[in-house]
């Protein structure tokens, strides 16, 4: 596993364990990683990827193979370190966003032909119950019928955040693409590609947009800041708001997620996983975004946005 002090890290150490699989080694430039002590304390670990590689190497010449490399390093190193895993001959399981650029699954599509391994993307909101049975409920509707949804995340974070690689749009991709992926994934998978897409707003702390799908009229909203919660929520002293309403209609996702990494993996080790052409929409998607010219309050907005942009 590659980033194993990670706040995610700790669903995936879950995941290998209750599969009945073993973790042989980690690396993290981050020492805190006590954590594995639960889980499998006899994993081999390493600050350095120097030291790693070497350790790797030599694990496959006395024979024992590496089958799976987990990464759960920032987003700008899932590329580098998915295709050290294709050179050690191991498929590799990576968290979301599995690139920043949609070229970037064109090349690794590449390396997959040549190497014969496969590269799997945690997408693990595919898997929420919740999820799969409004999947199912569009699919049996009307076909004709295209569903207005309005999606809010906002999630607090610190100036701990501004200061580490999640700031940097270069490392994390931004607002977007860091706390939204998996949203924009989900979307796509049961509403249908994207027809058009607009950023009514884009900054270091919020994103906020429309989005036309094949079956789907999408005003979203994500943000990273406190002062965005609603006053109801504030009152409750909660950091984090999520709401997807579809034509009026509250969607209840908010539990369930505790074992969605570990179906994942099953379902990878059951050579059924989300390859790289189940994240391209959702790629696509944020990498527009990050690179649009924010347009204000104009056309179809999300009705919070009056409250954060004075135009």
């Amino acid at each position: 596993m590659i980033g194993v002090a990670g706040y995610i890290a700790v669903r995936h150490l879950q995941a290998i364990k209750e599969t009945g699989n073993r973790l042989l080694a980690t690396l993290d430039p981050f020492d805190s990683v006590g954590t594995i002590d639960s889980y499998f304390p006899e994993a081999d670990f390493f600050v350095e990827f120097e030291r790693f590689d070497r350790h790797i190497d030599k694990l496959k010449r006395v024979g024992t193979s590496i089958d799976y490399v987990t990464i759960c390093s920032p987003n700008y190193l899932h590329d580098s370190h998915i295709r050290f895993a294709m050179r050690q001959g191991a498929d590799a399981i990576c968290e979301k966003p599995v690139v920043l650029n949609p070229w970037n699954l064109d090349a690794l599509g590449e390396i997959e032909k040549e190497t014969g391994k496969k590269i799997y993307n945690i997408l693990q909101l595919r898997l929420h119950p919740a999820i799969i049975e409004l999947k199912k409920k569009v699919e049996e509707g009307p076909e004709d019928k295209v569903y207005d949804i309005d999606l809010s995340y906002i999630t607090s974070r610190g100036h701990w955040y501004h200061i580490s690689w999640k700031g940097d749009i270069q490392k994390s991709g931004g607002v977007a693409t860091n706390i939204g992926v998996h949203f924009f994934d989900m979307l796509t998978w049961i509403f249908g590609p994207v027809q058009e897409n607009i950023v009514h707003l884009s900054d270091s702390r919020r994103a906020a947009g429309f989005l036309s799908l094949e079956k789907a009229r999408v005003r979203w909203l994500l943000s990273i800041d406190q002062e965005d919660l609603p006053p109801e929520i504030k009152k409750r002293n909660q950091r984090t708001y999520r709401s997807v309403s579809i034509d009026r209609e509250e969607i209840e996702f908010s539990e369930g997620f505790a074992e969605l990494h570990t179906k994942t993996y099953r379902q990878i080790l059951a050579g059924e996983g989300f390859g790289l052409e189940e994240a391209r929409r959702s790629i696509e998607t944020v990498y527009t975004i990050r690179n649009s010219k924010p347009a204000g309050l104009r056309g179809e907005y999300h009705p919070y946005l009056k409250q954060l942009i004075k135009d």
